[in-house]
């Protein structure tokens, strides 16, 4: 089980980890040792998460999540399975977590008035500049 939030914790059979050989430099061992971990996670079907969450969810996790509904989180960052497993697990942690805080309504507010008038008087002195930009004549024509 991977608690996530005081209300959300996730069971083990929403998760499906599968070891895939890593990419990049490791010498031999990168290619005999699969250290790197997939971690899918069934958000769409989970159980433990609230709709709202879900929504939220599904636009935090961008292209990580798939047309069935699940999240899947690729870490190859270590060349030690557990601790690519403990990363991928964390992340998914984060992720869940980040999308339980619901987003604060924005309320609306109007200027003030001294900014109205700030702002008035810094167009007017604005246009007095331009006005003055005109073509100079000489007084005897």
């Amino acid at each position: 089980m991977l608690r996530v939030t005081d209300d959300i914790a996730l069971d083990d059979w929403e998760m499906t980890e599968q070891f895939v050989r890593s990419s990049g430099p490791g010498g031999q061992n990168v290619n005999k040792v699969a250290t790197a971990v997939e971690l899918r996670f069934e958000a769409a079907r989970s159980p433990n998460l609230p709709d709202p969450v879900k929504t939220r969810l599904r636009r935090l996790a961008g292209r990580r999540w798939t047309d069935e509904g699940a999240i899947v989180l690729k870490v190859d960052e270590t060349r030690s399975q557990a601790r690519n497993r403990e990363i991928a697990r964390q992340r998914l942690a984060e992720l869940v977590a980040r999308a339980s805080v619901a987003p604060k309504r924005r309320k609306p507010t109007r200027p003030t008035l001294a900014s109205k008038r700030r702002r008035l008087e810094g167009k007017a002195k604005r246009a007095e500049v331009k006005a003055m930009r005109g073509r100079v004549t000489s007084g005897d024509e």
